[in-house]
C-alpha cells in the first residue's frame, strides 16, 4: 500500500474527523511504531507500520459500503446491554466489520448506510452538507394545510437547534390517518416524529425511503446490498470528497 497522510488514515479508520485527528497528533496521543509523533503532515504505511491512538492499534480494512433495509423493532446498534434485538444479527455474513451511518429509532424501519469508511460517514452526518433524508410518515388524523405550512416556515426546535423540513407532500389520506413524504436535511433525533407531534398528529408508522441518492429499491426488510460505483460516486460528490 502507498503511504497515506496520518490524519487521513485516522479519519478513514473511523477514529475521528481529519481536523480532530490533527488535534490528537498535536496532543501526542498518536504513536507510529511505538514512537509518539506530533507532525500533522506525516505520511505512514499502515501495512508496514504500527499505528496507535491512546494505546489502541489502528488498522485499515478494505472500504465497503452497503444499503441495509432495517426492519422495525431493532435497535440501530451492534450491541445492547439489555439484550434487546439489534441490527447486528443481520450483519454476520459481511466480510468486514461495519457501522451504521446515523441512526433510526427501534420503531422506525428503512434505509441505513453501512460502511467502515469513517471519513465519509463523518461528512455525510455533518449539517454543513445537508444530505437529504426522505421518509414516508403515516400520522394520526388529518393535519390541516395551514399547520403543515407553519412547520415548513417556522420549523421546530430539536436538541436546542431550530430545524426546518425541506418538504412535506401528501401521499395518501385514509379514514383515520394520513401518509406524507417528508424530506429533512439534518436528521436530528426523532425529528420527523417531533414535527408532527408539534401540530397534534403523532406519527404511527415511519420509514426512511432514501438517504441522499440511495434508495430501498429491490430490498425487503432485513436485506442488504452493496452500493454501486455510481451511488458511491454520488455520495462522495455530495460531500466534496
Amino acid at each position: 500500500m502507498t503511504e497515506i497522510r496520518l490524519n487521513k488514515l485516522l479519519a478513514r479508520a473511523g477514529v475521528s474527523s481529519r481536523r480532530k485527528a490533527d488535534e490528537l497528533i498535536k496532543e501526542g496521543k498518536v504513536k507510529v511504531n511505538g514512537q509518539v509523533v506530533t507532525e500533522v503532515g506525516l505520511k505512514v504505511d499502515p501495512q508496514r507500520q504500527k499505528i496507535e491512538v491512546n494505546g489502541r492499534p489502528v488498522s485499515l480494512e478494505p472500504l465497503v459500503y452497503y444499503v441495509f433495509y432495517k426492519p422495525r423493532g431493532y435497535l440501530t446498534s451492534l450491541y445492547d446491554p439489555h439484550g434487546r434485538p439489534t441490527i447486528a444479527q443481520f450483519l454476520k455474513g459481511l466480510p468486514v466489520r461495519v457501522f451504521p451511518v446515523g441512526r433510526l429509532d427501534a420503531d422506525t424501519e428503512g434505509l441505513l448506510l453501512l460502511t467502515n469508511d469513517g471519513e465519509l460517514a463523518h461528512h455525510l452526518l455533518h449539517p454543513r452538507y445537508g444530505i437529504k433524508r426522505t421518509y414516508q410518515a403515516t400520522v394520526k388524523g388529518h393535519p390541516r394545510p395551514e399547520d403543515l405550512e407553519r412547520l415548513l416556515k417556522e420549523g421546530i426546535v430539536v436538541e436546542g437547534r431550530r430545524v426546518f423540513p425541506k418538504s412535506i407532500k401528501l401521499l395518501k389520506k385514509g379514514p383515520r390517518s394520513t401518509t406524507f413524504k417528508v424530506v429533512v436535511g439534518e436528521g436530528r433525533k426523532r425529528e420527523v416524529r417531533k414535527l408532527f407531534a408539534a401540530i397534534g398528529h403523532p406519527v404511527i408508522a415511519l420509514k426512511r425511503v432514501a438517504f441522499g441518492p440511495l434508495t430501498l429499491k429491490g430490498l425487503r426488510p432485513g436485506e442488504i446490498r452493496p452500493l454501486s460505483l455510481k451511488e458511491l460516486k454520488q455520495l462522495k460528490e455530495a460531500v466534496k470528497l
